[in-house]
């Protein structure tokens, strides 16, 4: 499907007070193949959509069921704004380990993000390369599929289980395959002390060796990433144990003479920066999500760079953003076995979103839509080869 970056006329918003409500919608959805947009309040997705579809959020269904710090477990209703999570959690100390990326820079969207939108999209920042991705610290949801049946799997703690884990399919599935009602999340205590240290004047090449190098060591690094010639490096923790493993990541990497080191609140800045990529914010300009091995980020970035544009890294260089106007097609032959998405289709490209599947996993993912989606109005598009 191609589309432009212009949100499509959207004819109807539903907006169902719980999930009883939302089910018995869904129901009637199905029986007349009425076409959806799902969503929790609009940050994350702004086009892909026939212009015939109507707009299903959950941004009613919202509210903190119940937290235990203790157990360091939080469940909370689909539309619940992340603002309103991450307040709770500071409260007692607690955190989202996985710290969502925040799409309104980029996007240009307005509202709160939803925790639901959040796992819906397995949105996850900077410090995955340390505590994983979203999905990681998903312990259960609830949600309604498209046939209109309400389905609930996982539980309130981690533990060893057999057969398919929905949460895990669901997550990420930007909701083709369910609309989600609740989520329960593992929570973790909020770092202590924070540092960023810069390495300022180095290529892609020399900012993923300093990655390699850093994860390579049993040192706890939370977040390494690279902007504008800088490669960044977070280490977090007690105070002691920042100290202790900044000198010993120092020792082990060549000796550098431009470094820049960030503490506490100017980190924190700097991160959220990197998270939310402050640095690509132009509207008018395509912005690209790619995943990848990171041994390839050097040789990927130079072939993106030769297209026009500039790149930034995160997850060590397992996750490259370009911003150029080249077009898709040689933006993905560049990336290779990496999964390309396009974030953004700024004012001069047209194409698909997701990356067609092939083989064994175009059947896969057909094969799930069909058995929780029948009729297809569930995102109708978004993902399909």
């Amino acid at each position: 499907m191609t589309h432009s970056n212009a949100l499509a006329p959207l004819s109807t918003t539903h907006a169902p007070l719980d999930e009883v409500e939302l089910a018995a919608f869904l129901v009637e959805a199905c029986a007349s193949a009425t076409s959806l947009h799902v969503m929790g309040s609009g940050t994350r997705l702004t086009s892909g959509f026939p212009s015939e579809t109507g707009t299903l959020t959950t941004r009613r269904l919202r509210g903190i069921v119940t937290y235990e710090p203790g157990a360091m477990t939080l469940i909370a209703r689909a539309g619940t704004p992340i603002d309103e999570i991450e307040a709770a959690l500071a409260a007692e100390g607690q955190a989202l380990a996985f710290e969502p990326m925040d799409y309104r820079t980029v996007l240009g969207t307005l509202g709160s993000p939803t925790i639901g939108g959040a796992v819906a999209t397995n949105a996850s920042g900077p410090r995955r390369v340390q505590a994983g991705a979203c999905r990681d610290h998903l312990l259960g949801v609830r949600f309604v599929d498209g046939q209109g049946r309400i389905i609930k799997t996982g539980g309130r703690v981690m533990k060893n289980v057999t057969g398919l884990d929905l949460g895990k399919l669901l997550c990420g599935s930007f909701g083709t395959l369910g609309v989600l009602t609740e989520v329960a999340i593992k929570t973790l205590p909020a770092p202590e002390c924070e540092l960023s240290i810069g390495f300022n004047n180095v290529s892609v090449a020399e900012a993923s060796r300093i990655f390699q190098t850093a994860l390579a060591t049993p040192f706890e690094i939370s977040g390494a990433a690279f902007r504008s010639g800088t490669a960044w490096l977070r280490i977090e923790g007690r105070s002691k144990q920042v100290d202790y493993r900044r000198e010993k990541i120092f020792a082990l990497l060549p000796s550098h003479d431009n470094v820049d080191f960030l503490y506490e609140t100017n980190s924190k800045a700097l991160w959220v920066q990197l998270r939310d990529l402050h640095h690509f914010a132009d509207p008018q300009l395509p912005l690209w999500r790619i995943l990848i091995k990171p041994t390839d980020a050097p040789k990927i970035a130079s072939a993106l760079e030769a297209l026009g544009g500039t790149v930034s890294l995160d997850w060590g260089g397992g996750l490259i953003w370009y911003a150029g106007v080249a077009e898709p097609i040689e933006v993905r032959r560049v990336s290779g076995a990496g999964r390309a998405m396009l974030l953004r289709f700024g004012s001069a490209v047209t194409g698909t979103m997701f990356p067609p599947e092939l083989g064994a996993v175009a059947q896969l993912s057909d094969a799930l839509r069909k058995r929780f989606d029948p009729a297809g109005i569930l995102n109708r598009g978004l993902m399909e080869s």
